[in-house]
């Protein structure tokens, strides 16, 4: 054999070899979450009529739509930003224990879906920093997951899953989501 054929297959024996040892040698294992929570947020669309009571608004809209009637087709390119309590339990006059910031974005024309970038910022004296969420949220489907990305304060650099379920909603104008968070990188 010559020396640069043999040097060829030298080498790719050893990328064969290589690869096998970087195959994982055990399962990965379902971890349970080191921490999980329940809140509850309350959203109240500004309507155009509401303006006391409304903790969230729309921003942006095709250029069909306007910014106090949510736009037909699925809402979709209406962006909503939002203010809202967080509680522990589902009635909208419970004491917050924080607040819901960040925004919602109607993505799709064929199907009712949004995609949000929130934090729940906590003022409470039970909690103490903020928790991230990021990610697609369909919302015809019963419960959905989204990403947590991060924190701060009693949740530094949290990650995890949150688990959101329409509890309730009334119209285009209020809505309140079950909240169920699981996370699995806690400090």
């Amino acid at each position: 054999m010559e020396p640069k054929s043999l040097i060829i297959a030298l080498f790719l024996l050893s990328l064969f070899f290589g690869s096998l040892s970087a195959t994982p040698t055990r399962k990965i294992k379902a971890r349970n979450p080191c921490k999980r929570l329940v809140f509850y947020f309350h959203d109240i669309i500004y309507n155009g009529k509401n303006s006391n009571n409304a903790t969230s608004a729309m921003v942006g809209a095709p250029a069909w739509a306007n910014t106090t009637i949510m736009a037909g087709q699925n809402h979709f390119g209406d962006l909503i930003v939002f203010d809202d309590p967080i509680t522990l339990d589902n009635n909208l006059h419970s004491t917050p224990v924080g607040r819901a910031q960040g925004f919602y974005l109607y993505d799709r024309k064929d199907i009712f879906t949004a995609w949000m970038g929130f934090s729940f910022v906590f003022n409470s004296t039970q909690h103490k920093g903020s928790i991230n969420f990021a990610g697609a949220d369909p919302l015809m489907n019963k419960t959905r997951d989204i990403s947590v990305v991060g924190g701060t304060g009693d949740f530094f650099m949290a990650r995890g899953i949150a688990t959101l379920m329409t509890d309730a909603f009334e119209g285009e104008v209020y809505f309140r989501l079950r909240v169920d968070i699981k996370l699995y990188e806690c400090w």
